[in-house]
C-alpha cells in the first residue's frame, strides 16, 4: 500500500519470518520520502542498507524511528551504509531519506531492507543404525549457514561493485561534458582572437593608404 503525503511516501511492507525488499527511488530538490516496516515478532534482526547511485555529491540524509519514534541511526551528507539493528518491540519501523540540502539535483538512491523474525523450520531427524536413537542433521544446517552466510556477502559486493560503477559512469559522463564545453569556449576564443586580429590589420592598412594619398 502506498500513500502520498506532502512530499513523503508512506510505503507499508508487512513482513513475517524471513523477507527483504530491494527499491531504487528518486528523490527531488527538497523532497522527503519515508519507508515503514512492520514487524511482528519481539528481537527481530532488521538489515538496512543505502547507497546513493546518483546526483549532486552522492549524499543524503537519512534516519531510522522504532515504534515509539526513538531515532535509532541518523546521519546527514552520507554517501552508503550498511546496518543491522534489533528490533526490540514489535510494530512500525520508520526508513526516511531526505534530500533537503539540495537546491537544484535530484538524487537516486538504491536501499534494501531485510527482517528476520528468527524463525526456523524444524529439520528432520534421523535414526542411527546402530542404536536407533535419533539425531539432529547437524551437518546440514552448517552447510546450510554456510552457504546462506557467503550468498549474503556475494549480494553486498556486488551491491558495492554497482554502486561504483554507478558513480564512476556519472564522473566519466560530467568530465565527458566539461571536455565538450571547454572545447567549444576554446574554439569560440579562437575565433574571436582571429577576428580582432583581422580588424586590427585591416585599420592599419587603411589607415597607412589614407596619409600615402
Amino acid at each position: 500500500m502506498q500513500l502520498n503525503i506532502g512530499s513523503g511516501i508512506l510505503f507499508l511492507l508487512t513482513l513475517g519470518f524471513v523477507s527483504s525488499t530491494a527499491l531504487t527511488v528518486s528523490l527531488q530538490p527538497h523532497e522527503t520520502l519515508c519507508y515503514y516496516v512492520l514487524t511482528v515478532a519481539k528481537d527481530s534482526s532488521i538489515g538496512f542498507y543505502f547507497a546513493v547511485q546518483s546526483g549532486g555529491s552522492f549524499d543524503i540524509d537519512f534516519k531510522v524511528k522504532d515504534p515509539e519514534d526513538k531515532v535509532l541511526i541518523s546521519g546527514e551528507k552520507e554517501r552508503q551504509g550498511d546496518w543491522t539493528l534489533k528490533a526490540e518491540t514489535p510494530g512500525e519501523y520508520e526508513f526516511c531519506f531526505a534530500n533537503g540540502m539540495s537546491t537544484w539535483a535530484d538524487k537516486v538512491v538504491d536501499f534494501e531492507i531485510r527482517v528476520d523474525d528468527d524463525f526456523r523450520a524444524e529439520l528432520p531427524e534421523v535414526k542411527k543404525v546402530s542404536t536407533g536413537e535419533k539425531e539432529p542433521v547437524d551437518g546440514m544446517v552448517f552447510s546450510v549457514s554456510s552457504i546462506e552466510d557467503k550468498l549474503n556477502n556475494m549480494l553486498r559486493t556486488l551491491q558495492y561493485y554497482k554502486t561504483r560503477n554507478s558513480r564512476n559512469q556519472h564522473t566519466v559522463k560530467s568530465t565527458e561534458e566539461r571536455i565538450l564545453w571547454f572545447s567549444l569556449l576554446e574554439i569560440l576564443l579562437m575565433c574571436g582572437l582571429a577576428l580582432f586580429q583581422i580588424s586590427v590589420v585591416h585599420f592599419f592598412f587603411k589607415g597607412s593608404r589614407k596619409q600615402m594619398v
